[in-house]
């Protein structure tokens, strides 16, 4: 490892990659615990899409107030900083009683995981090598389906036996790492230079997002954020619930969920090998074009298999669109407001996870059809491909300045 100053690329990706494996644990067994209280607690298709969008308004201000924050303390900070304070949110939760208070330990959390996955892909992308950047960032994304795998397991094997509270509290275990990783992982080497040379105030990294130099990258970025977001949460966090409303019991529901979720791993690894040979742009239309197509055919299976088939395709495109735009997202910016960069992008991306599954269930409740829910994001979806290809910039290879 050399001196204190210094860390190996595998070892960041390691380091980074556990927080957010237990980033996506908790927001993959959220999922499943949403589908669990809705019969615990008797709740309404509007109480189950306001679960998942509470999560996101947290997760909105998590990203803005720690993206400003990772500008001002430092990458390493901010990062243990929000994995203790979703861990604890976590462990908490489990002993909530009422949909009220299970809500505020959500916003709790979903600020710690707003702050965090922008914060760490910028860590990152600043302290590897150009040649490698855009496929380590991509593999540290590859964590979220390992996250998702864990969830998935615990939630068919736990929820059903021993209740969705002791899901919540092993999905506290983090708590713990966060304080471990404090010992000996140092801040980006970028951001450390870039402290010495200037300061600028929280204003002026606003300001400096929508000038005339980086006004187009964070409109575009803004855009196929929002899109993403809205679909993916959207998507995802009803996946279970959707099952269900297709015929399937709770646990076959959970079992299938569980097989698509392995398709998110060579979705990552593809993407990953693609995203130094072609190019961001590239990985970011293909794959997100691949969702789009994947979320129609979803929505309007009508056979077990083609449900599967097509289920399985929308794990490995989206998600290996998903770590497209965590590598495309802090190369759009200068080191002095990347933090600000990613951490605005991303919380104007979460008021889309606000949106998507309050939509969902607001949708349900009317009895619309899951074909007409699914092509709405669809839609999202190929708008967002095509703001990457109209106004997107190629930054494959480029130095970070």
């Amino acid at each position: 490892m050399g001196n204190k100053k210094e860390i190996s690329g595998r070892k960041l990706l390691g380091i980074a990659g556990m927080g957010w494996m237990f980033d996506a644990m908790d927001v993959g067994m959220l999922s499943f615990i949403i589908a669990a209280l809705k019969v615990e607690w008797n709740l309404s298709a509007e109480q189950m899409g306001w679960i998942g969008s509470i999560n996101s308004i947290g997760m909105a201000v998590g990203a803005l107030l720690f993206g400003l924050m990772a500008d001002r303390i430092g990458r390493k900070n901010v990062f243990i900083l929000t994995l203790l304070l979703f861990s604890i949110g976590s462990g908490a939760s489990a002993f909530a009683t009422s949909l009220t208070i299970f809500l505020v330990f959500r916003f709790i959390i979903g600020m710690g995981l707003g702050g965090e996955l922008p914060v760490a892909s910028t860590l990152v992308s600043e302290s590897v090598p150009m040649e490698k950047r855009g496929r380590i960032v991509v593999l540290l994304e590859s964590f979220w389906a390992g996250g998702w795998l864990v969830a998935a397991l615990i939630s068919y094997f736990v929820i059903p036996k021993y209740g969705w509270q002791v899901a919540m509290l092993i999905s506290a275990i983090p708590a713990l790492y966060a304080l471990y990783l404090r010992l000996d992982l140092p801040d980006s080497p970028r951001f450390t230079a870039a402290k010495e040379k200037e300061k600028i105030s929280v204003l002026q990294g606003i300001a400096k997002l929508w000038s005339k130099e980086h006004g187009r990258q964070t409109a575009m970025l803004w855009i196929v954020w929002f899109c993403v977001v809205f679909s993916y949460y959207g998507m995802f966090l009803w996946l279970p619930s959707v099952m269900v409303m297709k015929g399937f019991s709770l646990i076959k529901s959970f079992e299938y969920v569980l097989i698509m979720t392995l398709a998110q791993l060579p979705g990552y690894f593809t993407a990953a090998w693609f995203i130094e040979k072609f190019g961001r742009k590239f990985v970011l239309v293909v794959y997100l074009i691949g969702t789009a197509i994947s979320a129609y055919f979803f929505g309007t299976a009508n056979s077990t298999s083609l449900l599967m088939v097509a289920g399985i395709l929308l794990s490995f495109f989206n998600l290996g669109a998903w770590g497209g735009l965590y590598a495309y997202t802090p190369e759009q910016y200068p080191t002095m407001i990347r933090g600000t960069g990613a951490g605005l992008a991303a919380s104007f991306g979460r008021i889309g996870g606000v949106l998507g599954p309050l939509v969902v269930g607001y949708l349900v409740a009317q009895k619309t059809s899951i074909s007409i829910i699914f092509t709405i994001f669809c839609i999202s979806v190929l708008v967002g491909a095509f703001t990457v290809l109209f106004l997107g910039k190629e930054t494959k290879r480029k130095e970070l300045v």
